[in-house]
């Protein structure tokens, strides 16, 4: 997989990846759990769109700090060499999804309501369902697949400049 044109091949590619997926995840999902949990309205979204800066922040160390190093060595027990692309992207987004909405049900829920308290605690099986169902769909048919799809933009082009380059 490492020539696959829908992953990153160096720093800046992975920047941008995770940029976009980060931007997607964070705009949809955090309104959409809000919406659910607490109503879709005005008002409601406004009060989400304050918090989505400090979640993106939070989403951001998680992902690189807490969920990357489990999903990785996840995805190699669950997966074999042979096994295709999308089977390991499947995995990727199933263990990084469950990780963070582990991780998300509680610290977002601290964050939306500006304090420490156990009722995020006390209530995680009543919520973390619904949060891991819209974050799975929202990651598996929406924002990996646009920033796969930007990756592969990218590498076409670089590859007909290559190839241009050679040709002349």
């Amino acid at each position: 997989m490492t020539n696959e044109m829908r992953l990153p091949r160096n720093a800046k590619e992975g920047l941008i990846f995770m940029l976009i997926v980060s931007i997607i995840s964070v705009n949809t999902i955090a309104p959409l759990i809000m919406g659910y949990e607490f109503g879709f309205s005005k008002e409601n979204y406004l009060n989400t769109l304050r918090v989505i800066p400090f979640m993106w922040v939070i989403v951001l160390f998680l992902v690189n700090f807490v969920a990357r190093p489990l999903v990785g060595k996840l995805v190699a027990k669950f997966t074999k060499p042979t096994d295709s692309f999308n089977a390991k992207t499947l995995f990727n987004i199933f263990f990084s999804v469950t990780i963070l909405s582990i991780c998300l049900t509680v610290i977002g829920a601290w964050v939306g309501q500006r304090q420490i308290s156990l009722d995020p605690i006390r209530e995680f099986f009543y919520h973390w369902p619904k949060n891991f169902f819209i974050a799975f769909w929202i990651e598996t048919l929406l924002a990996q697949p646009i920033a796969r799809f930007v990756l592969k933009t990218i590498h076409v082009k670089q590859a007909a400049k290559t190839a241009n380059n050679v040709e002349a």
